[in-house]
């Protein structure tokens, strides 16, 4: 396993890789923007809204004081939106991942796995899904371990553990989908559920580090294309006939 960790770091860096890796971080960098900005502005709206309701509650003599519990909200709501933006990159990522999945696994496999037949492309249709239901799931699941995290520590545990089984479940499968049909690919990973789930906390790791987590698509799918190899085992189907000789 962490043959196959070593392995996708240094592939990613590779010159192959990079345009895929440059695409990926580019379309993280445009979601969270996007998301930061949307939130800032419901919560600024919110502020704004909240400091003339309760101006008009308790009349114009608190003003000052309301205009400065507002502005203090708005500061804090600010700060709010980069760290969510931090918790919220497994989710970003998740979407992002099922964009590149093809592009990256084609260059895993023709570069370790030339002598196999290369997986079959994963339509859109069904990649796309899974990364949306990925992305919504990991929200629900940080939305419920939040309380934890303001009210103790075990929340951050919480969202580690959470983050390993939830890319672990999406990337292992999306790697699958591309030798088996969806169901296959879930048996799959039940099958090797404590298997994928410690490949997952590799990931969750990678995705926890600031900056260097934009990169977390390409190397999550790089890594479970080495996990979904190595769990397949040898498999005649899948490699490619050897071309014949001409004869002299």
């Amino acid at each position: 396993m962490l043959d196959a960790a070593v392995k996708a770091l240094s592939q990613i860096l590779s010159p192959p890789m990079r345009t895929i890796l440059w695409r990926s971080i580019g379309l993280a960098l445009v979601l969270i923007t996007v998301l930061a900005v949307g939130l800032q502005r419901l919560l600024s709206w919110f502020a704004d809204y909240g400091e003339g309701w309760a101006e008009a509650m308790l009349g114009p003599g608190f003003h000052t004081s309301l205009h400065i519990l507002s502005w203090i909200i708005s500061i804090a709501a600010g700060l709010g939106v980069v760290l969510g933006g931090i918790f919220l990159m497994p989710a970003v990522t998740s979407l992002i991942a099922s964009v590149f999945v093809d592009d990256v696994a084609e260059h895993v496999e023709r570069e370790h796995y030339p002598a196999e037949r290369p997986g079959d492309a994963l339509p859109l249709g069904i990649a796309i899904p899974e990364g949306i239901k990925t992305a919504l799931l990991t929200i629900l699941v940080y939305l419920i371990a939040l309380p934890f995290v303001l009210f103790a520590g075990a929340g951050f545990i919480i969202f580690f553990i959470a983050t390993a089984w939830l890319l672990g479940r999406e990337y292992f499968e999306l790697a699958a989908m591309r030798f088996r049909s969806p169901a296959e690919a879930k048996a799959m990973r039940k099958d090797n559920a404590a298997t994928v789930f410690t490949a997952g906390l590799f990931i969750a790791a990678f995705v926890s580090i600031p900056i260097v987590n934009l990169a977390t698509p390409v190397f999550g799918m790089a890594f479970m294309v080495h996990m979904h190899k190595r769990l397949s085992g040898p498999r005649p189907e899948l490699i490619e006939p050897a071309r014949k000789m001409p004869v002299a």
